[in-house]
């Protein structure tokens, strides 16, 4: 890793810009901006307590990504959650609770973390978390949902708390979309937006990216058919396979650096919306930001894992908290080796690597899940 390459600078950094983009993707929305002036100074109060936890050798991330249920409704092609079992059909058993996942949010208020990426299964089959996040207006919450469970009640409750930020995932257009996620979904998500719109709601949308929709999705006739519809997030997320038979649609270096140069021009030609890709640039931070570098992942029974992509875990934030689970042997482990760092193909280096992080779990076989 780059000895003189700060990571509480580049997040820090990350978070401000994030933020800053939002309050200039909101100006024309009264209290979203409102509310994103708010975070603003929330968000530099929770980037100072990370900055002084780091003077005490505590490294404190900006972000958590929380999968509040193991439940889908949908069965996606090539889902990852899926294939390794973290999403399931049958109703879950002894995962967290609304109570429970506020002290999570609460901790991680108190902790100085700035966003919680709900995801699930689908986020939008337990209201009662979904509700819970709404109290904690200092922290913003991406709801990363497949868009077929809004409705009126989930229309009220973003409109009352702000901080909720549903983001649908769509694949391109409704041809695409549909051949992933189902028939009618492409429609269903169309209709979520213009209900959103005209109710002046902010919300974005994820976009797994292949080797098959990179061109099409990052099109000006994509974004701009987004942004006609008051989008104002837009969140690339690299696909992972997690079979042989769909490896040839993960994006390598080729189109990794495609679309490192279309986020440019996309973040220039249009000011008034937001464009996140994940992982991202991962050479421009030091690495992979897992494990608690710039984030980690809580599963829907509490085990934290280094990201969903990740999913093995030695600690568990019921009986521990976040603050152990950050400084946990594994996490710890991964931080200071040089696995985050090391090169891989695209998608995600601790899945394409898992069998690294299994002997550093020290376990044989898939991996344990903490629960």
């Amino acid at each position: 890793m780059d000895e003189n390459f700060d990571l509480q600078a580049y997040m820090t950094g990350g978070v401000e810009r994030v933020v800053t983009d939002a309050i200039r993707a909101t100006l024309k929305n009264p209290r979203e901006s409102t509310f994103m002036l708010r975070f603003a100074t929330a968000s530099r109060a929770a980037s100072r307590k990370r900055a002084a936890a780091e003077k005490n050798g505590e490294h404190i991330p900006p972000f958590l990504i929380a999968s509040i249920t193991s439940k889908c409704n949908l069965h996606c092609a090539g889902c990852y959650s899926r294939c390794n079992h973290a999403t399931v059909d049958a109703e879950p058993v002894a995962q967290l609770t609304s109570e429970e996942w506020l002290r999570i949010f609460s901790e991680a208020d108190e902790m100085g973390i700035s966003f919680i990426l709900l995801a699930g299964g689908e986020p939008m089959l337990r209201r009662d978390i979904i509700e819970a996040a709404g109290k904690r207006q200092n922290i913003l919450f991406p709801i990363f949902t497949n868009g077929t469970f809004i409705d009126d009640r989930y229309l009220d409750l973003f409109d009352r708390c702000r901080n909720l930020m549903p983001i649908m995932s769509i694949e391109g257009n409704r041809e695409v979309t549909d051949a992933r996620r189902g028939e009618g979904i492409y429609d269903c998500l169309i209709a979520n937006m213009d209900a959103f719109q005209k109710r002046g709601l902010m919300f974005g949308a994820s976009v797994t990216v292949t080797t098959e929709n990179l061109k099409e999705v990052s099109s000006d006739s994509f974004i701009g058919s987004l942004l006609h519809r008051g989008c104002k997030v837009v969140i690339y997320v690299e696909f992972v396979p997690v079979t042989e038979e769909s490896r040839e649609l993960a994006p390598e270096e080729a189109e990794r650096e495609y679309l490192a140069a279309e986020m440019e021009r996309l973040r220039k030609t249009y000011p008034e919306m937001v464009f996140i890709s994940f992982p991202g640039d991962e050479k421009s931070s030091g690495g992979c930001l897992a494990a608690g570098r710039g984030f980690f992942h809580i599963n829907s029974h509490g085990g934290a894992e280094p990201c969903p992509f990740s999913p093995y875990s030695d600690v568990n934030v019921r009986e521990q908290g976040l603050r152990k689970a950050i400084s946990s042997r594994l996490f710890t482990a991964l931080r200071s080796g040089d696995l985050l760092v090391d090169d891989h193909k695209g998608g995600c280096v601790l899945y394409e690597k898992r069998d690294q992080v299994e002997a550093l779990l020290g376990c044989s076989g898939k991996g344990e899940h903490v629960s």
